[in-house]
C-alpha cells in the first residue's frame, strides 16, 4: 500500500504545527506542508475549511481536520496502527490526559515564549516573566512526579502522549531566564531530542 500524503497548513514557528509535523515523521507519513498563518496570513479557501483563524489543519484526501491534538489522534488510528493508537482504552486515556493536561502548561508558558521570541528585551514584563515561569513550574512538579515512576508521559513506551508536552519542552528548555532543575523531565527531554523527527520539525529557532 503506497505511504499516505497529506497536506498540513501551518507556518512550523507554531508549536501546534510542530507536533503534527514531528508526528508524521515518526508514523514516516509523506506529507506537504504549506505555510499559513501568522506573517503568511490566511487565505479565504482556508477560511472557508477552517474558520478559527488558527493553524494546523490537515487535509489527506478523507478529511479536512483542524485542532491540533485531534489530528494527532486521528493520525494514530487512521495510520499509526495499535502501536500509535492502543486498542485497549485505559492504555489510551493515560497517554491521552498529557494531551490536554498540555493546554494548561501552554497557557503558563505563552508569556514567557512571547517574551523571549517576538518582544524587544526593553519591553519585557520581568515580574509577570517570573509569575508564569513559577506557573510552568508548578505544572511541570506535577509531570516530574509521573515521569520518576514511568519512562515516557504515554507508559511504557514513547506515544502520542509525549508528542505535545515535547514541543512545550524544548521552548522550556530554550528559555534564558531562571528555572528550576527537573531531573527526571531533563531525562526524558534527553531522549526526546534523540528522535530525528524532533530534530527536524521541533529544534528550530523560537520565532
Amino acid at each position: 500500500m503506497a505511504t499516505p500524503f497529506f497536506i498540513l497548513w501551518g507556518r512550523l514557528n507554531s508549536h501546534n504545527v510542530k507536533k503534527v509535523a514531528w508526528f508524521a515523521e515518526e508514523l514516516g507519513l509523506t506529507y506537504e506542508r504549506r505555510d499559513i498563518g501568522g506573517q503568511f496570513g490566511y487565505t479565504e479557501a482556508y477560511l472557508a475549511r477552517n474558520p478559527n483563524r488558527l493553524v494546523p489543519m490537515i487535509e489527506d484526501g478523507k478529511v479536512a481536520l483542524w485542532e491540533s491534538n485531534t489530528i494527532l489522534r486521528y493520525m494514530a488510528a487512521e495510520y499509526g496502527g495499535e502501536r500509535w493508537f492502543p486498542a485497549d482504552p485505559i492504555d489510551r486515556a493515560l497517554a491521552e490526559r498529557w494531551m490536554d493536561w498540555q493546554f494548561a502548561y501552554a497557557d503558563a508558558q505563552r508569556l514567557p515564549f512571547l517574551s523571549f521570541a517576538r518582544t524587544p528585551r526593553e519591553q519585557w514584563d520581568m515580574a509577570a516573566i517570573e509569575q508564569r515561569v513559577a506557573a510552568c513550574a508548578q505544572h511541570l512538579t506535577v509531570m516530574e512526579r509521573y515521569l520518576g515512576e514511568k519512562p515516557w508521559l504515554s507508559g511504557g513506551q514513547f506515544g502520542i502522549g509525549d508528542i505535545p508536552m515535547g514541543v512545550y519542552a524544548y521552548t522550556w528548555f530554550s528559555l534564558p531566564f531562571d528555572k528550576p532543575e527537573f531531573p527526571a523531565i531533563a531525562d526524558w527531554y534527553g531522549r526526546i531530542k534523540a528522535r530525528p523527527g524532533f530534530a527536524q520539525q521541533v529544534m528550530i529557532p523560537l520565532t
